[in-house]
């Protein structure tokens, strides 16, 4: 009995070019079809050779027996017009902004050539370089300055003060003489000439410092509560976890060049704030006791790290809970993965909607994580952050003066820098205060002021008498303690006015009128994009243009705040001329005095009050 074949035996090439065999006719499935037409759409767009039986244009030119039923030619390639646009993401090519285009052209962090060409010549960067420069720390303000701006990598904000001793050398060698501290718990140099980037970029590796990933599309600076591993109060010492984010972003090429700048935070759950609620991620740790670990399934008690999403103050957003619980062991995996699902979901197409919080707005938080969740070896420990205890009580302005540490007959001592901005001399004397009275270790805060940990009982009012030497305040209800203030229109083309000369004015005035016995924070931001995060203070000044001559002012905000006392500062008077700020500012602190309960601190006073009865209260109307 014959029993008919199914299969049909496919000739061999040589068959078919020697004509001992005529091909049969291959019938593609739909399926067979698509896939053939794209592949080879993809072959000719990449340049290709063309295969055997087609032209250059992809006219068919071989046996009609491999055309397909109908006379159409499936192996050639379609028409430009009928051909699957290329994508990054599931964004078409076409659609992507002119910096997205410059990352798919060339990597940032493979500029190194054209760092070592622009030195050689001594020229600044043009906007493309500029870009590309940022992804290697390296920042052109012009028109303001004529020069590149330098801005570290220190993960916790944790210096030696061997490392603070070598930036001060950077800053006289080739910079202005200064350093800034940043409210990333960082340090910028600036007034840099193109012919010294390279000296630049290698005496800071020498000094166990990067600068990589510090601007544009990347992820910034790893901050960390300041005090962390002194701190009395907290749960968990979060520098190890900071330290081994930034080694797994410095070490792992797709953490650079996402879709915009990203931060993530660590707040140790102690007396002292990281400010962490303003970061895309921001970490907390959180004790989960036995009792509220059988509210969650697989949950047991100890302490854990709950995880924020989205914080974004010049948007007015703080970051959100996102439901989830993560063992500290877990965190730089978590932060990976979280940073993955945004880099293939945030828009590329405007740069204005790119951030974190477009994609929580777009997805809502529990659909984001669940595509985090599927990046991870094992599911998320969920449980309502209700069911975990709650953290004592921050200290405000706790970086600010003499507190004792965990560790007996130690302590901490916070100085106040005047807007941040240390002179070589005043850094170097810094860095000597450290290893003579402490452990030769450095702290900074995002609040723009420094710490020496690990000051022995004997040597406190030493180094109080040295910070006074040197021009810094120990003294946390002094208003220059509450101080923030962006880099202004002294090194920003996008500010408005000149913030930290003014942040500096305004301290010595108010300070020669009032003694306070509460601390206030009054934050200075040159531009919206709000650098020094102006809706987070209990006094925000956002700079502005006023009046016909275009003088440099303000609009007012009050009532901000972070941590248990998080809110979005409100708008109170809107376009104050700089010489009209400080009277203005006077008015409201005396009327705050005047009108306060006992000992209430500004930001709860301003909080309970109507906008209305504030703009009285603050004009001496009432």
């Amino acid at each position: 009995m014959f029993i008919e074949k199914k299969e049909r035996t496919i000739p061999t090439m040589n068959a078919l070019l020697n004509g001992n065999e005529v091909a049969p006719a291959i019938h593609f499935t739909p399926a067979q079809k698509e896939y053939l037409a794209g592949f080879m759409a993809g072959a000719t767009q990449r340049g290709f050779t063309p295969f055997v039986g087609h032209t250059a244009g992809g006219q068919f030119t071989g046996d009609p027996a491999l055309a397909a039923p109908g006379g159409e030619n499936l192996a050639a390639p379609p028409t430009p017009e009928a051909a699957a646009e290329e994508t990054l993401f599931g964004t078409p090519i076409s659609e992507l902004c002119k910096q997205e285009l410059w990352k798919l052209e060339r990597h940032g962090l493979d500029i190194w050539e054209r760092l070592i060409a622009h030195a050689e010549s001594d020229k600044l960067p043009d906007e493309q370089d500029t870009f590309y420069f940022r992804f290697h720390g390296l920042f052109y303000v012009g028109p303001v300055q004529e020069s590149l701006m330098l801005r570290c990598r220190i993960p916790a904000g944790e210096l030696s003060a061997a490392q603070l001793d070598g930036l001060a050398d950077l800053a006289e060698k080739w910079g202005g003489g200064y350093g800034d501290l940043t409210t990333r718990a960082n340090v910028q140099v600036r007034e840099i000439a193109p012919k010294n980037l390279l000296k630049v970029l290698l005496h800071l590796q020498e000094i166990g410092l990067s600068s990589k990933g510090t601007g544009v599309d990347n992820i910034r600076n790893i901050t960390a509560t300041p005090t962390a591993g002194l701190d009395r109060e907290e749960l968990f010492d979060c520098r190890p976890l900071a330290k081994a984010l930034q080694h797994y972003i410095l070490n792992t090429r797709d953490m650079f060049g996402l879709p915009r700048k990203f931060n993530v935070a660590f707040d140790g759950g102690g007396a002292i704030s990281a400010a962490a609620d303003t970061n895309d991620i921001g970490f907390f740790a959180v004790r989960v006791g036995e009792k509220e670990a059988a509210r969650g399934a697989g949950v047991a008690p100890g302490v854990y790290f709950r995880v924020q999403l989205a914080g974004i103050t010049g948007h007015q957003q703080f970051a959100k809970d996102a439901g989830v619980l993560v063992r500290p062991e877990d965190c730089v995996a978590v932060a990976a993965a979280i940073i993955r699902v945004f880099n293939e979901t945030g828009d590329r197409t405007n740069r204005k909607r790119a951030r974190l919080k477009y994609v929580i707005d777009r997805l809502g938080i529990d659909p984001f994580m669940a595509l985090v969740e599927k990046k991870l070896a094992q599911p998320f420990l969920r449980l309502p952050e209700s069911a975990c205890e709650p953290r004592p009580r921050t200290i405000p302005h706790g970086h600010i003066g003499v507190f004792r540490q965990r560790q007996p007959g130690l302590n901490y001592v916070g100085a106040v820098v005047p807007v941040g901005r240390m002179s070589v001399k005043q850094m170097r004397r810094f860095a000597e205060l450290a290893r003579n009275y402490g452990s030769g270790e450095v702290r900074l805060t995002v609040f723009q002021n420094l710490i020496i940990p690990n000051v022995p009982d004997a040597f406190v009012e030493t180094v109080k008498r040295a910070f006074l030497k040197m021009g810094f305040h120990h003294e946390a209800s002094a208003i220059s303690g509450g101080l923030v203030a962006c880099t202004g229109n002294a090194g920003c083309k996008w500010a408005a006015s000149n913030t930290k000369r003014h942040a500096v004015e305004l301290a010595r005035y108010l300070e020669k009128k009032f003694t306070l016995d509460q601390p206030i924070n009054i934050h200075l931001t040159g531009c919206p994009n709000s650098c020094a995060q102006h809706y987070m203070g209990d006094i925000g000044l956002l700079g502005t243009k006023v009046g016909r001559d275009k003088e440099e002012g303000y609009h007012v905000f009050v009532g901000g705040g972070f941590g248990e006392q998080q809110a979005v500062a409100r708008e109170v008077f809107r376009g104050v001329s700089f010489p009209m700020l400080k009277e203005t500012l006077e008015k409201m602190l005396r009327g705050y005095l005047r009108h306060r309960r006992e000992k209430e601190d500004f930001s709860t006073f301003t909080r309970r009050c109507d906008l209305n009865s504030l703009q009285a209260i603050f004009s001496n109307e009432e």
